[in-house]
């Protein structure tokens, strides 16, 4: 069974609708539950569970502390493509926006590679919009195949694929991939995406299989909050990680809390995730999966992020650029904008050519980020709190054959 059909079948309301109703002593048993179910979960969610935060975050910590130590990984994305087919409300990529636009030569990407590298990292996410004009498997696996040599870890975050497609991207050494459902209420999915194969609501929910199938040893999904009930959001993440742990079990498997940021088309939160809550869902993704990895953007502030980092987080972005070029500025020399797929080159003197600071590229970002920090100040941050910063712990060479 697909987790479609899975997913379907799950009483996932009426858990919902049960826990909103729940009282403090409900909720302080699935507390105590060595091994919550999704039942459990719904209620360390509950509005009734926020009374509890000042315990939840004390064993949060104390089950993150025994499962991974006090370490947490550090990774940067690397955007190669800011190019979209899709139009998606909430992205600053969405094809209709008028933005700055450009897609990195590979030589270019090992340049932004190369500067992550000068900086520490060792963990790399590659990102870009869903464009097979612009952004191929056959691109995607000469990208990864330039920067294998000198990057241990590869993931990416990119367009779903077949299985067949993925399986050159694993052989070029792609160890990783992230696709987040963005929000698993259907309704307001086909609301969100009004053109583009990302339409298809089951196409992408299945992702994370089609990955696996091709080899893929670490999966990333997560729903962003600010589109549908938060609640509701996080039980159906839930359920999916359930049931990737269950049928993917080769794999490790990785679970992101994004909120919704500012972006081109100011486009406005539907719903809120206020920080609060923000603290009680961390939590209860541990409880309810004391060996799964949950993972901190750049989306947040430094000031929230520092006083989460203890509290179950083992893995965050640091210095993080949303914009193809932004470590180097690389590309500066090919903004432009598309329409319909037709590359439109800006006017020679126009405004959007002006000098910027820094090394901008002048293409436009995903979205704001929130923590300006540098990749060292994190990890300095992250010393005083305890913990140690982990640049790489994965290499190709622990499974390498004969």
């Amino acid at each position: 069974m697909s987790f479609v059909a899975e997913f379907n079948a799950l009483p996932l309301p009426g858990l919902l609708d049960r826990s909103r109703s729940a009282t403090t002593q409900a909720a302080r048993v699935s507390f105590a539950k060595a091994n919550p179910s999704l039942a459990d979960f719904a209620q360390l969610i509950s509005p009734a569970a926020s009374e509890l935060l000042e315990p939840l975050c004390r064993r949060s910590q104390q089950i993150t502390q025994q499962r991974f130590g006090k370490v947490i990984r550090l990774f940067a994305p690397l955007y190669l493509s800011n190019e979209c087919i899709n139009n998606c409300s909430y992205c600053g990529f969405s094809r209709d926006n008028a933005i700055l636009r450009v897609t990195l030569s590979i030589d270019e990407v090992l340049r932004e590679a190369r500067s992550l590298k000068a900086q520490g990292f060792r963990n790399i996410l590659l990102v870009a919009g869903e464009h097979p004009k612009f952004v191929s498997s056959g691109y995607m696996a000469e990208c990864v195949a330039a920067l294998h040599e000198e990057i241990p870890s590869i993931s990416l975050e990119v367009g779903p694929m077949e299985t067949e497609e993925y399986r050159p991207l694993v052989e070029a050494g792609a160890d990783g991939l992230v696709v987040y459902q963005e929000t698993y209420d259907r309704k307001v999915y086909g609301e969100m995406h009004t053109a583009g194969p990302k339409r298809n609501f089951d196409w992408r929910v299945e992702t994370p299989e089609r990955a696996y199938a091709a080899g893929f040893r670490r999966l990333g999904i997560g729903a962003l909050f600010g589109l549908s009930d938060w609640r509701l959001e996080a039980l159906s993440v839930a359920a999916h990680a359930d049931y990737l742990l269950r049928n993917c079990w080769k794999a490790q498997v990785t679970i992101s809390l994004p909120r919704l940021r500012p972006c081109a088309g100011e486009f406005q939160p539907l719903t809120t995730l206020n920080d609060r809550e923000l603290v009680q869902l961390l939590c209860a993704f541990r409880l309810m999966f004391p060996d799964v990895g949950l993972v901190l953007s750049t989306r947040e502030p430094a000031k929230l992020r520092d006083s989460l980092f203890p509290l179950g987080v083992t893995m965050i972005s640091a210095g993080s650029h949303t914009e193809p070029g932004g470590y180097t500025g690389a590309g500066k020399e090919k903004i432009h904008q598309t329409v319909r797929g037709r590359i439109v080159e800006l006017a020679v003197g126009s405004s959007e050519w002006a000098t910027t600071v820094g090394n901008a590229t002048n293409a436009t970002g995903q979205f704001e980020i929130a923590d300006q920090r540098s990749p060292d100040e994190v990890a300095a941050r992250l010393r005083q709190l305890g913990y140690e910063p982990v640049w790489k712990d994965w290499d190709a060479a622990l499974i390498a054959r004969g």
